[in-house]
């Protein structure tokens, strides 16, 4: 009988690294993704080009980066630090334990860390920035509805990130065995290169948008805006129906195409960045 695997300690730097890299993220391109695709999944008339025109014609330039500080940030730095531990904790339990692929791995680590994000950190955070005078309305829906009406539409956010970061990890990770499989025989131990690694995470970015309907059922359950049409008591269900009503199946994939840029740049960073410093932190501790 086989020996069983050593522990791992867990390594709780990768708290510290993915609250980074998605400060990173979120401050640089990742915010202006964001908030057009938002703005396409609230308003499902507008195309991409009026999207962009009325960002701006709202805040000018700064305007991509509406709602950045401080709950952008603090939404970031939490939900960065939960994803790339509770995955990397994943994958490496799935696959020493159990035995599983890489590419299994992969899948059960995105969506795990996934999960834990979204109930441990973005229920509140996402609900604080889709909303104005944040403070004022946050305390007038407490005092209504409780801890339930701050974390309304919860669940949608993550069944989303279960499926965003199942199929982000999971099709990166794929897409690097695919490549090694391709590879002749005796290139096959080799480790991947900075640029197939890097494309690895190009694709799982772009084929994880999948899940656009579900993303635009979330900013529909999380908005603030009123509207007599809208179901009073919103669940996913009946947000679905009320999506299809009023703007059939096209309006599902309303943002569509900002987001497919937000998730490669997202993947990127997170993925081959998280790699790459998980790999460097690695090397460090061995000197």
């Amino acid at each position: 009988m086989a020996a069983a695997p050593a522990k791992k300690t867990s390594s709780w730097t990768n708290l510290a690294l993915g609250a980074g890299i998605q400060v990173f993220e979120v401050s640089t391109l990742g915010q202006p993704f964001e908030v057009i695709k938002t703005h396409m999944a609230a308003n499902r008339g507008d195309g991409l080009l009026q999207a962009v025109k009325k960002v701006y014609q709202r805040g000018g330039i700064f305007g991509y980066w509406t709602g950045l500080i401080p709950w952008a940030w603090i939404e970031a730095s939490t939900k960065g630090a939960v994803l790339l531990f509770a995955s990397s904790e994943i994958e490496y339990a799935t696959t020493s334990y159990f035995g599983l692929s890489k590419s299994a791995s992969g899948i059960l680590g995105g969506m795990g860390g996934g999960i834990a994000q979204a109930y441990t950190t973005m229920g509140f955070c996402t609900f604080m920035k889709t909303v104005e005078s944040t403070w004022a309305v946050a305390a007038d829906i407490f005092r209504r509805e409780g801890i339930r009406g701050i974390n309304k539409g919860v669940n949608a956010v993550a069944l989303r990130q279960c499926t965003n970061w199942g199929s982000r990890l999971g099709i990166a990770r794929i897409t690097e065995s695919t490549i090694t499989g391709l590879r002749a025989p005796e290139n096959r131990s080799k480790p991947l290169s900075v640029s197939e690694r890097l494309l690895s995470s190009v694709v799982g970015g772009a084929l994880a948008c999948w899940n656009q309907p579900i993303e635009v059922i979330r900013v529909e359950m999380q908005s603030q805006k009123s509207d007599p049409t809208r179901p009073a008591k919103m669940t996913i269900v009946n947000t679905a129906k009320w999506i299809w009503n009023s703007s059939g199946i096209r309006g599902f994939y309303r943002g569509v195409t900002p987001r497919i840029g937000l998730s490669v740049y997202l993947t990127v960073c997170m993925v081959f960045g998280g790699d790459q410093l998980k790999a460097w932190v690695a090397a460090q501790q061995k000197k």
